[in-house]
């Protein structure tokens, strides 16, 4: 009883230790007063042994002091075997090697069994990983608002391990050097005393080493260094003149202007920030209009302040300067782009011609010329400005005149009334700054040779290539119209261009397609004195299975065949050519057949099908890039053909009319009646029915209300004989 005391004692003890002490505040490693554990090392490569022991002095444990002592391991919660020997001044020793640890984090316990219970009485906690990697792309730049150096690297792998990140500095002058980085054994021979500059902070791979550990304007030593518990690693050692690395604050643009007026150039007034006042600059200039795809860069502006001159502008655009600069030396780094400023050149009247397209159709009565004419806006380059308005007149403009206008519109098309025999109209732009010289548009009849040949393919998403093959008399141009099948409203009805170059046989169209559009493509060739008779196709830039597949409708059925028809998909949901509709039917035992169907066909007939018989029916829209199958349609196969049941009802009539005829004779014809059903005698009317007895003759009639009731008396019997002889 005094051991089992004894041992519940030990154990309360103990339970009250575990409490108290959690499991992330047991440090390296713990024990009880009557237990030690010690490892070789608590922190290891990964993938390395591991050796530990545990040391039980069973006099200090109360309860385990007569009992014998058996002593187990548990790593985490997982028990690993040990060796149990008795060592010096009683104590019980278990030794433990771990072949392989290759936990990044463990804690190994030492654990004894005592009444058929394990308890933990030690415990040391393991840590394992690697050497710190070796730091990379070390790089620095100086920040002239405050002069600190911020530097940035990248770190490496993993360690699995507390490391120690700091970036070193030496202030003893290293080679001269010739660019912003050396190579990195001309700072090795350095012997300088090596001082912290900077250490990041929580895992950040950059920090900044401040002003009073630099010295401008000579070369310092500049490495990472990591440290961990299993080594060290340095980057390459960096050697530079932090002013080489300065970043300047941008520029400042203060004025554009043109100069001079009539000309397409600007200059720039600029100036460097404070900071910069005392160096020599080195400074671009880059400036675009919205519509261009890229900047445009002007290089080689020296200087700390001053102006700048480019030509080169278009007339009347909105274009964005910017500026930045660096030490003229080509050591250090770009500053910042200078915030931007827009300026617009001034206009200039529009020039060159207009690409214009017609048709003519008589106006009816007064002899005169109805005429729709389109024409395209100059390009930027031809614009000079913003144009404001386009003039059609029927004469050119002499001594300085306007002639009168059949338009004057903003937009790029006209419809007006000319006397007939009108051959030539003239077109003009005009902006703020004044009008174009007169495009000359003659007005050639449609009767010229057409082209031999045009086909079109796509060219993107939205783009179509179109070919054609040049006709034998020499062109000076070609038009190009298409148009969006069906039309949409908003869009122009007939977009079109052209193509200048009359030996082209080729042109990329882009304005107004998309995909999964069709479009119809016309082609006109324009000669010296005529317009070539048109030639035309369809294409689509991109195609794709059809929005969905036609519905079907039974139109007709016998016991072997049924015929079915269609509305054809519209083309807007067509997504593409139809190149073919597929039928599919099948009865009730799967028996599955198809046929393939003719786009152009919008009914089709299905053959040997059995009598009495229910069928699912649908059909498939294709094109070249996909399918779509319809809804399905059930149909039952009739018992008989339409002649069978017609043979059948006629039949039936031919009997029915025969009873009737045979019906009628029997009526009309007595002999044949009496041959079928024979005159019968009434008995009624017979000599019989009506012959009475003398003796009956003679006898008063009894009334049988008069007579009294009671007994039947019985006063004569007559006997009737058949006299001899009488019929």
């Amino acid at each position: 009883m005094a051991r089992r005391g004894a041992g519940t004692l030990f154990l309360l003890q103990l339970s009250l230790l575990l409490l108290l002490c959690p499991g992330g505040e047991w440090g390296l490693s713990w024990s009880l007063g009557c237990a030690s554990v010690a490892v070789d090392s608590p922190i290891v490569p990964l993938g390395s042994a591991v050796t530990a022991s545990c040391t039980i002095q069973s006099e200090l444990c109360r309860g385990l002091e007569q009992g014998k002592v058996r002593i187990t391991w548990m790593l985490d919660n997982e028990p690993v075997a040990g060796s149990q020997r008795r060592g010096p001044g009683g104590t019980e020793v278990s030794n433990l090697t771990l072949p392989q640890f290759n936990r990044t984090q463990a804690r190994l316990w030492c654990c004894v069994e005592w009444n058929g219970t394990k308890q933990r009485v030690g415990m040391a906690e393991i840590r394992a990983g690697y050497p710190p990697a070796k730091p990379s792309n070390l790089s620095c730049v100086l920040n002239l608002s405050d002069y600190g150096l911020t530097c940035q690297w990248q770190q490496g792998a993993d360690s699995h391990l507390p490391t120690s990140v700091t970036l070193k500095c030496a202030s003893k002058p290293c080679p001269l050097l010739e660019g912003p980085r050396a190579h990195p054994s001309c700072c090795h021979r350095s012997r300088a005393q090596a001082v912290t500059g900077c250490t990041p902070q929580g895992g950040r791979s950059h920090c900044t080493v401040p002003r009073r550990l630099l010295q401008l304007y000579r070369q310092m030593e500049l490495w990472v260094s990591a440290t961990n518990a299993l080594g060290t690693a340095e980057s390459e050692h960096l050697c530079i003149d932090p002013m080489d690395v300065a970043k300047l604050d941008p520029p400042a643009l203060q004025s554009i202007q043109s100069i001079p007026f009539q000309t397409d150039c600007v200059s720039l007034a600029w100036e460097v920030a404070r900071s910069n006042a005392h160096m020599e600059l080195q400074c671009e200039l880059r400036y675009r209009a919205p519509e261009d795809p890229a900047w445009a860069l002007v290089t080689g502006i020296i200087g700390q302040a001053g102006t700048a001159q480019r030509c080169g502008f278009l007339f009347g655009t909105r274009y964005h300067f910017q500026m930045r600069c660096r030490r003229s030396s080509a050591r250090g780094y770009w500053s910042e782009w200078s915030p931007g400023r827009n300026y617009t050149t001034h206009e200039k009247a529009p020039t060159g011609k207009l690409d214009a397209w017609w048709s003519t159709r008589p106006a009816g009565a007064g002899g005169r010329l109805e005429v729709q004419l389109r024409w395209k806006a100059p390009r930027r380059r031809e614009a000079n400005g913003r144009v404001l308005g386009y003039r059609v007149t029927l004469s050119p403009r002499r001594r300085g005149r306007d002639p009168p206008a059949v338009c004057n519109t903003t937009h790029t098309q006209c419809n007006f009334s000319a006397p007939a025999g009108t051959t030539r109209v003239y077109l003009s732009a005009y902006n703020a700054a004044g009008m174009s010289a007169a495009t000359e548009v003659v007005l050639l009849e449609r009767k010229g040779q057409p082209l031999a040949g045009l086909r079109a393919m796509p060219g993107g998403e939205r783009s179509l290539w179109v070919r054609w093959e040049a006709p034998l008399a020499p062109t000076a141009a070609y038009v190009l119209e298409w148009q969006r099948v069906p039309s949409v409203p908003g869009r122009c009805s007939a977009c079109w261009q052209m193509e200048r170059d009359g030996a082209a046989t080729a042109a990329l169209i882009r304005d107004g397609i998309e995909p999964f559009q069709r479009y119809n493509i016309s082609l006109y060739p324009l000669y010296k004195d005529a317009v070539g008779v048109p030639i035309h196709t369809a294409a689509y830039s991109k195609q794709k299975a059809p929005s969905y597949a036609p519905k079907l409708h039974l139109k007709s059925i016998s016991k072997s065949d049924a015929e079915l028809c269609w509305d054809p998909v519209p083309v807007e949901m067509q997504n593409g050519f139809i190149t073919s509709y597929t039928i599919f039917w099948a009865n009730s035992t799967a028996d599955v057949s198809s046929a393939t169907v003719n786009p152009s066909l919008s009914s089709f007939v299905i053959r040997e099908l059995k009598p009495s018989t229910l069928y699912k029916v649908h059909i498939m829209a294709s094109t070249a890039a996909g399918s779509t199958n319809g809804t399905s349609l059930t149909l039952v196969t009739t018992v008989l053909d339409d002649i069978e049941i017609q043979f059948l009802f006629l039949t039936l009539a031919l009997v029915f009319v025969l009873l009737m005829v045979l019906l009628i004779c029997f009526q009309k014809n007595g002999r044949v009646k009496q041959q079928f059903w024979p005159s019968v005698p009434d008995p009624a009317n017979s000599s019989l029915g009506k012959w009475v007895p003398a003796e009956l003759q003679q006898e008063p009639p009894q009334l049988p209300g008069v007579r009294e009731p009671g007994l039947a008396a019985i006063s004569t019997v007559t006997v009737l004989e058949r006299a001899a002889g009488k019929q």
